[in-house]
């Protein structure tokens, strides 16, 4: 493993171990992106995906909001995407403006699977990403932590079968009630490679590691436990196994983010994660309830659309998010309840981050 600087801010890391800390730690789902203007400066006429396999270009995108919002944020996040893993089984995608990712030929039958590396040299394929994460470890100096992520098997089944994204998921449904069987041998297929690559992000230098299952609120709870929950519980259970076989000794937190699973945070509590995201489907004082004790972080959940609100809108979403969360001193870390959008004005966002400054310190 590559040696990097001492770690200055260690605010998330202590957080998701359930320690105690001074103020609830803060980072944003998207906090990279389409919504700062240094973003299209550095982009320019790039190809989205050929952004995210420029290592250096990549680098610098992911440091922007930490450039950007100085002081304000505790963790960066690698600037990748999610659909990185279906690239490495053969699929191509484009991402298309105002509609994105368009997949060429998805799955629309068991015999589809042919088509496709249902065992991928993650190593090799995925190359351009790891170099991405020490690049970006080396440049940030230690002055927070890097976020390595990657999408759940059930939310890349639904883009590699419906080929986009859905309103109505005819043939992601399709898939686990007509070939259910195909289905879940897409699902242990997809997990591996997960596995493998978030294993590859730490050795590359990731310290804590999300895992988006964005479009769990599309399964119902019995779907749910079906065809998300056991792959989010294998990963939880083999990354460790593999990151020691890899030669990694410290502890790397994770996060899990299943997106309208309201009905699973009992279960998700149990998966072997040490974080659970939630969106802002959820009640804080409820979640907490539903924690009820065991060590888990919660993460989250404030409705991304606040920031289009007033000052005094912000102020006080914020401190009742804080409060619901006991004060935010343990088991907490700051977050929108999805990502940002592409309208939103960085000074609405740096304000809603003092605010969590003001009341996460109060």
């Amino acid at each position: 493993m590559p040696e990097f600087a001492p770690l200055k801010n260690d605010l998330i890391l202590r957080a998701a171990k359930g320690e105690k800390v001074e103020r609830p730690p803060i980072w944003i789902m998207r906090q990279a992106g389409r919504y700062l203007p240094e973003y299209h400066e550095v982009k320019g006429k790039r190809d989205f995906f050929e952004t995210c396999r420029d290592p250096e270009i990549a680098s610098e995108i992911t440091i922007q909001p930490i450039d950007h919002f100085d002081g304000l944020i505790d963790a960066a996040i690698i600037f990748s995407d999610i659909l990185v893993i279906p690239q490495a089984m053969g699929f191509e995608i484009d991402m298309v403006e105002g509609k994105g990712p368009v997949f060429a030929s998805p799955l629309r039958s068991p015999e589809d699977l042919s088509r496709i590396d249902l065992n991928p040299d993650i190593k090799s394929k995925l190359d351009w990403a790891f170099k991405s994460i020490t690049l970006t470890r080396t440049k940030l100096n230690g002055r927070v932590p890097l976020l390595g992520f990657v999408g759940a098997p059930w939310t890349l089944l639904v883009y590699m079968t419906e080929g986009q994204g859905s309103k109505m998921f005819r043939f992601a449904k399709e898939w686990i009630f007509k070939y259910p069987e195909a289905a879940h041998k897409l699902l242990q297929a997809t997990c591996d490679a997960c596995i493998e690559f978030l294993a590859l992000q730490v050795v590359a230098g990731a310290q804590m590691l999300q895992i988006f299952e964005s479009w769990a609120g599309e399964l119902g709870p019995d779907d749910f436990n079906e065809f998300s929950l056991p792959y989010l519980k294998q990963i939880a259970e083999k990354l460790p196994k593999r990151l020691k076989e890899l030669g990694v000794e410290e502890y790397i937190p994770l996060t899990v983010f299943a997106k309208g699973a309201w009905y699973a945070l009992d279960d998700l509590c149990n998966a072997g994660y040490d974080t659970v995201s939630l969106d802002w489907l959820y009640r804080p004082e409820d979640a907490v309830k539903v924690v009820n004790g065991r060590r888990i972080t919660l993460q989250g959940n404030i409705d991304p659309g606040v920031m289009y609100g007033s000052d005094e809108v912000i102020a006080k979403k914020v401190e009742k998010m804080i409060h619901g969360f006991g004060g935010g001193k343990q088991n907490y870390i700051i977050n929108f309840g999805h990502g940002t959008h592409p309208f939103m004005k960085p000074e609405r966002i740096e304000y809603f981050l003092k605010q969590c400054h003001k009341y996460g310190s109060a």
